[in-house]
């Protein structure tokens, strides 16, 4: 055991005025499996990338470990896999290999394949198996889930409970339960460690925001009760001291010396209130940094004329000769929430884009009424580019409420300002899924729409979706996600 210790670390990029870190400071355990969290755009990778001495920064972190980060950038992906796995991890025995991809459920034949023909799972887990065979490491595994389907999530997930000493970036809440066994947060205004899992940290959390949020409450009151007292005292001694040169009512002058002392007195109390006013107005400053911005979303879907929108009887698909995936039957009704599942590769994308209109070779019944307007939310954000106006006037779409909502989900009104290819893999899911909101539409079609998208996010964009019952087909891995929202699952 050995201890990782960051002392006022300050961070921003070069031509920024934000700190993306300012005098941050805590300490991290080497054998503690660390689940890192927070908000797209906070700085998770950022932080990853400072452990490993990539950037500049004030302040100071000290290890007495080495630092591996996952994924690994692999130079020839076209070498076979065993001549990859030696690049990354040349002192491996090939027993601890085959132990490692053994635990991860891969076949040793992977290992005698080119390594661009697996799958992104299998390259997934090689490049696991090849991090945990680093001695005297901390490792840094940054967002594995995103090419994994759910099968394949819960066999990594148990793959690093097994294991410690590491810092695993993930948005998947029933991944982070399953592995870790202390949360890293990155919030508003600082960092916190917090024992335990995700659902514990989140417990904790909700607690921690009810009470801020409950003090801020009675906060206001005070100060607004605090306030309307010292303006009456301060009227009450201004009303006395313009009385100093008055007379009494029997005719005879006033004391001023009395009077005076009556309105300083007062004046004294206003300035007792004014200062108590201040003080719970510096409480309250204390309050409420934490506490996240996760205003409801909204969502109008069309009505479409008939209870049936698409059809699929005995349906099969083929790139080719390439049969993608054979006898698909299954109908959408109105309101329903319909998750596909199936592994990497069984066909579910080429299923939701022929729904979508693309042109893809099939046999079988397929049924879409030309009249159905379709919102599509795709896997693939490579092509995003331009600023978010040029975009929204590009896709048709009221650029007031597609920023609306992109502020719901977290931008900062600087983000508006940026290139969108500027912008995190989060934060670029975040637009089309903003667009799709925005679209007039009577089915809404989504392609993994999670994939880096923080948790917060997630769970605004559950609470639109059980609150607004739209007809939906979407693809996503997330098992809490798929529970929570899919009224029918169609396994393929």
């Amino acid at each position: 055991m050995s201890l990782i210790n960051v002392a006022n670390l300050t961070f921003a990029y070069d031509g920024s005025y934000d700190n993306i870190f300012e005098n941050v400071s805590f300490q991290v355990d080497t054998d503690w499996k660390l689940g890192f969290t927070g908000r797209n755009g906070r700085g998770k990778t950022t932080f990853l990338n400072l452990l490993l001495g990539k950037y500049d920064y004030s302040g100071s972190i000290s290890a007495k470990v080495a630092f591996e980060y996952f994924p690994f950038q692999i130079a020839n992906k076209e070498d076979n896999t065993t001549e990859v796995f030696a690049s990354i991890c040349p002192d491996a025995l090939e027993w601890e290999v085959m132990r490692e991809l053994s635990l991860l459920q891969v076949s040793e034949d992977v290992l005698y394949r080119p390594f661009d023909t697996l799958s992104n799972g299998e390259q997934t887990k090689v490049m696991l198996a090849a991090l945990f065979l680093k001695e005297n490491s901390f490792l840094l595994i940054d967002e594995p889930t995103n090419h994994l389907d759910r099968h394949a999530r819960k066999i990594v997930s148990d793959y690093l409970r097994s294991k410690h000493g590491f810092i695993l970036v993930s948005h998947d809440r029933a991944f982070l339960d399953n592995c870790v066994d202390h949360i890293l947060s990155i919030n508003r205004t600082n960092i916190d460690i917090q024992k335990g899992n995700f659902s514990s940290w989140w417990h904790n959390k909700e607690l921690q925001d009810s009470y801020e949020l409950a003090e801020n409450e009675k906060l206001k009151k005070d100060i607004n009760r605090l306030s309307a007292a010292a303006k009456r005292t301060s009227d009450w001694s201004d009303k006395v001291e313009k009385t100093k040169n008055g007379t009494t009512n029997s005719g005879s002058k006033l004391d001023k010396g009395y009077v005076g002392h009556k309105a300083a007195k007062m004046m004294k109390r206003s300035k007792s209130i004014e200062s108590r006013q201040q003080s719970a107005m510096d409480e309250k400053a204390k309050l409420l940094k934490n506490v996240e911005s996760s205003d409801k979303l909204k969502l109008t879907q069309l009505s479409f004329h008939t209870s049936r929108l698409v059809e699929l009887d005995d349906v099969s698909l083929f790139y080719g000769e390439k049969t993608v995936c054979e006898d698909i039957s299954f109908s959408i009704e109105q309101g329903d929430r319909i998750a596909l599942s199936g592994k990497n590769g069984s066909g579910k994308s080429s299923l939701l884009k022929l729904i979508c209109g693309e042109s893809i070779s099939h046999t079988g019944t397929f049924r879409k009424p030309s009249q159905l307007k379709i919102s599509y939310v795709s896997q693939d954000t490579a092509h995003l580019r331009g600023n978010l106006t040029s975009f929204a006037k590009e896709n048709s779409i009221d650029e007031s409420l597609f920023k609306a909502i992109l502020r719901k989900l977290d931008f900062s009104r600087v983000q508006f300002e940026k290139d969108i290819a500027a912008f995190s893999g989060g934060q670029k899911k975040k637009v089309l899924i903003a667009k799709s909101l925005c679209e007039q539409a009577h089915l809404h079609v989504w392609d993994e729409p999670l994939n880096f998208i923080d948790v917060i996010s997630r769970m605004q964009i559950e609470e639109l979706l059980l609150e607004y019952s739209p007809t939906i087909l979407f693809v996503e891995h997330d098992s809490a996600f798929c529970k929570n929202i899919a009224t029918k699952i169609v396994e393929l």
